[in-house]
């Protein structure tokens, strides 16, 4: 049985290993069949491009073929990445599905965000996101699956979801029953249908999966085996484990599955070579110590881009990137002038260079950050965290330390009632001694300060932050978050930080667990005082 190990790849190991996924079989009753040449399309390049997103729901980085995770089979995935390019250090802003979407749609960090840098929440509609200035200049827009989601867009005054026209008439009988009936292809096949001539389109394609809830056993009857896959070293290696992850990766076939189909429809209409494509995830696995907190499993994504008509294939880039990049470059590539109010920077040079490797030595940092997630505390309150991610090291500054990271005891609602059998093996037994370091590490309490050496560490399960060796490089990192948050204007940077607190959850609310519970209402115990006039 193996562990995890590093998954970071090389241009000369990806290129080895996508010639060798080209020519493996397909996992029974879900992979991608096609094993036919690569799609082709021409296209005089010319013409102003198709937007199209594929974005999974909580895939962590690297669970794709493509990065070398032999558990699960991503043809579809695995192919962009082999003819565009594949980024080994791609991050969502916040590992959290509504503000991880909303950061991407409009290029701005959660801090900068209001209601929308919370789960569930708002989403103002004076901020302005790419698909809809995409549409102002004459793009078709829509979008099949999950959108930004979860949250309120109409009570934000908003016509319509930020993602897009909606486009979820066609369903299916899937192949278990907690993944979504949605029949994404079909869907994308009518918003095709709907483009009027000559009119370039964005598209949102937003699986479903493989969030959580899963068909327990799902994975092993679809002839997957436990065996191959790599256990994290915070979790206990035993069945519950195992086939839980296992579980995870079928859905994340169906939803490359649906992804090559999707492929297969550009190709037929002659779409393929000008469409810029991106496939991606949301935020990391819903799993402990992944979903929900800024370490790798949880904020780290994949992401592999392809536009044939422009952008050199076969290559594979370090430099970290982010969710808020996306919404630059989808606007330059358009043609659109930039938008100065955005935070995120155009990813069209690396995508258009023949670089791989380290290509734009300004790309050597991001930074992340989490506001509540689910009501999971005493009067619905969240645990508020800031990171930086450079080239070799994680900072982390939990700001509320005296909170429980995923919620109160005893059930640590951050990952909400979902069935989630990791979670529940890892509290259930938590006071066994062979269990209690697994506890400890994705349950307890954190210190107000983590630091990480991810070369070295990977996993994130040795804090530096207290060794003296290490105390420069602490402080170095903190003065450079600080001044990064305080430059995006982040509240919790200044005497009202805690407004996020009184931003209003539409989710399942948890009266039981005290204090204030209103769906849908403000705070008011953390509003910030109203200004008298002068």
């Amino acid at each position: 049985m193996k562990r995890k190990g590093s998954y970071s790849v090389s241009r000369r190991q990806f290129l080895a290993a996508a010639g060798v996924a080209a020519l493996a079989g397909s996992v029974r009753g879900l992979a991608d069949t096609d094993s036919g040449p690569e799609l082709r399309d021409p296209s005089d390049g010319l013409r102003r491009p198709n937007i199209f997103l594929a974005i999974a729901d909580d895939q962590s980085w690297p669970h794709a073929g493509a990065y070398g995770d032999d558990a699960v089979r991503t043809p579809a995935f695995d192919r962009i990445a082999r003819r565009g390019v594949l980024f080994n250090h791609a991050f969502c802003p916040a590992s959290q599905c509504s503000p991880s979407r909303a950061s991407l749609l409009t290029g701005r960090n959660i801090w900068q965000l209001e209601e929308a840098g919370t789960q569930a929440s708002l989403f103002p509609a004076k901020f302005d996101v790419y698909t809809e200035l995409l549409e102002r200049h004459g793009y078709h827009v829509g979008y099949t699956g999950k959108p930004w989601a979860p949250g309120n867009w109409r009570q934000a005054g908003r016509k319509k979801n930020p993602a897009g026209t909606e486009y979820n008439r066609h369903h299916l009988k899937p192949p278990t029953s907690q993944i979504s009936p949605c029949d994404y292809s079909a869907n994308f096949a009518d918003f095709l249908q709907a483009r009027p001539p000559d009119t370039p389109f964005c598209f949102w394609f937003g699986c479903h999966e493989p969030h959580r809830d899963y068909e327990q056993g799902s994975g092993v009857r679809a002839g997957k085996s436990p065996d191959t896959l790599s256990v994290p070293p915070y979790y206990p290696d035993n069945d519950i484990v195992r086939e839980d992850l296992t579980d995870y990766r079928l859905e994340i076939e169906w939803f490359d599955r649906h992804l090559g189909q999707m492929l297969r429809q550009l190709q037929s209409c002659g779409e393929l070579d000008n469409t810029l494509i991106v496939v991606t995830s949301d935020n990391g696995m819903p799993f402990p110590r992944a979903k929900a907190t800024l370490y790798e499993t949880g904020a780290r994504v994949p992401l592999a881009v392809q536009w044939q008509a422009r952008i050199p294939g076969g290559r594979v880039v370090n430099d970290l990137v982010s969710f808020i990049d996306l919404a630059p470059t989808f606007l330059e590539a358009a043609g659109l002038p930039s938008q100065p109010e955005m935070t995120g920077r155009s990813l069209l040079a690396i995508l258009t260079s023949d670089a791989s490797g380290w290509v734009d030595p300004s790309r050597e940092a991001v930074v992340l950050g989490k506001e509540r997630h689910n009501h999971a505390r005493a009067d619905n309150l969240g645990y508020p965290t800031r990171a930086i991610r450079t080239s070799k090291h994680l900072y982390i500054h939990n700001l509320k330390p005296d909170r429980w990271p995923m919620g109160d005891p005893p059930g640590y609602y951050c990952h909400t009632r979902m069935t989630n059998p990791t979670k529940e093996f890892i509290l259930a037994k938590q006071r066994d001694p062979d269990v209690r370091q697994f506890y400890e590490i994705t349950y307890a309490k954190r210190p107000a300060e983590e630091l990480y050496d991810i070369e070295l560490d990977p996993d994130c399960l040795h804090n530096l932050a207290a060794d003296p060796d290490h105390a420069a490089l602490l402080a170095q990192l903190r003065s450079r978050l600080e001044a990064i948050l305080k430059e995006q204007g982040d509240p919790r940077m200044g005497e009202y930080g805690d407004i996020f607190e009184s931003y209003p959850y539409f989710g399942g609310m948890n009266p039981g667990l005290g204090g204030f519970a209103e769906r849908g209402q403000y705070n008011p115990q953390f509003r910030p005082p109203r200004r008298s006039d002068p």
